[in-house]
């Protein structure tokens, strides 16, 4: 298996896109992620796709095709795959583009990811977004998605895991980065209190618990490790990928309090990587709602149980304050959530973390940085650590 790299990153502004089609925003990031390459078109050899709902979101299904034709590589027949795994879409691209490059079956891949969703009424995207749990006996008796993660808050709660306030403190530490980060959605830190008092959505959570709509793509151009210094001496190495998996349905599993597809996957991460989870300088985790911040800070082993709420509420995971930085792009929850790229969009934020070229968020000297997506309720799950070099 030969190690791999990344030599180019693109990322369109995440947000309400009025204006921009979904192929025109997955075009941009893809061209971006060439232009940081010094690549041309004509040398990408393999296409993968983050995508989770476009057949319901705009109608377009075959995303595989569309985006090469729209970036000229079905003229050279390049393959291309779309790759769905609800919020983890973008996460599982990157992975299977990684190992298409270990194996030798292509040499310079483009993975992307996108969704356009502020197209649909809020009741369409949240059937979209409920149909990543169980469709029959979950959706189909009533449960959101948001129910379901208020479920494993409230049992957070009761066992003495975090307190509400330390749930909110998620948020609040993804709005603190946001407001560094020029393309987030929200680019506004907000104060704890305007999280606890926020508008119910599912008891606990509030609105300022919940990621929001969005429309965007992001994109990463990966080759064999050793021909990366052909085009770019500002590389990253992937040290390691990993992907875990659960049952569909929540009531399904012994613990709600766990993703045990993270803690699986973490550990796989780690071992292939060679380091401990203490060698993390900077985290992208999956926050779509404030709870799940909890949960993977814990389950990637990064605090113990009991320890990461306290951890957000203090303050330790903004840039500079702790030992581990955590969603210095924003996070879903502020840099914003297009579900297919958001996978994606974490590879880029460590990426450029490990190149030293995060501006105002960036961490002093990381060497390894970890990002982690979540598909539905902890039933998809990739890690991804990469290497600064």
């Amino acid at each position: 298996m030969r190690d791999v790299a990344i030599i180019g990153v693109g990322v369109t502004k995440f947000g309400e896109n009025w204006n921009d089609s979904f192929r025109s925003i997955e075009i941009e990031a893809g061209m971006k992620a060439i232009a940081d390459a010094n690549l041309y078109g004509s040398e990408i050899d393999g296409l993968f796709i983050g995508n989770m709902s476009a057949g319901r979101f705009i109608n377009q299904k075959h995303i595989d095709a569309l985006i090469a034709d729209y970036s000229g590589m079905a003229t050279r027949n390049v393959p291309a795959t779309r790759v769905e795994a609800g919020g983890a879409s973008g996460g599982v691209a990157f992975g299977q583009a990684v190992m298409a490059v270990a194996s030798g079956l292509h040499n310079t891949v483009l993975v992307g990811g996108a969704e356009k969703m502020t197209d649909q009424d809020d009741s369409s995207i949240n059937n979209a977004m409920d149909a990543t749990a169980d469709a029959e006996w979950e959706a189909g008796m009533g449960l959101t998605l948001a129910s379901l993660y208020a479920m494993i808050a409230r049992r957070v709660i009761y066992e003495g895991i975090a307190t509400r306030e330390e749930i909110a403190s998620v948020a609040v530490n993804s709005h603190f980065h946001g407001a560094l980060n020029p393309a987030a959605q929200f680019k506004k830190a907000v104060p704890l209190e305007t999280v606890l008092k926020s508008s119910p959505v599912a008891e606990p959570l509030g609105m300022f618990d919940c990621a929001p709509v969005s429309d965007g793509a992001a994109a990463v151009v990966l080759c064999p490790l050793d021909e990366a210094k052909k085009h770019t001496d500002s590389y990253v190495k992937v040290a390691s990928f990993a992907q875990g998996s659960d049952t569909l349905a929540l009531f399904q599993r012994d613990s709600i309090t766990s993703f045990g597809a993270t803690v699986t996957a973490a550990r796989k991460a780690y071992e292939w990587a060679g380091i401990r989870a203490s060698d993390i300088s900077v985290a992208e985790i999956h926050d779509d709602y404030s709870i799940a911040g909890i949960l993977a800070l814990q389950d990637l082993g990064l605090y113990k149980k009991g320890e990461a709420g306290k951890a957000f509420l203090n303050g330790e995971t903004r840039i500079g304050e702790g030992k581990v930085a955590v969603n210095t792009s924003g996070g879903l929850k502020a840099r914003g959530y297009p579900i297919g790229a958001s996978g994606v969009a974490q590879i880029v934020e460590i990426a450029e973390q490990m190149r030293g070229r995060a501006d105002k968020r960036q961490v002093k000297d990381p060497k390894y940085g970890l990002a982690q997506s979540v598909g539905g309720t902890g039933s998809a799950v990739t890690v991804s650590i990469l290497e600064a070099v």
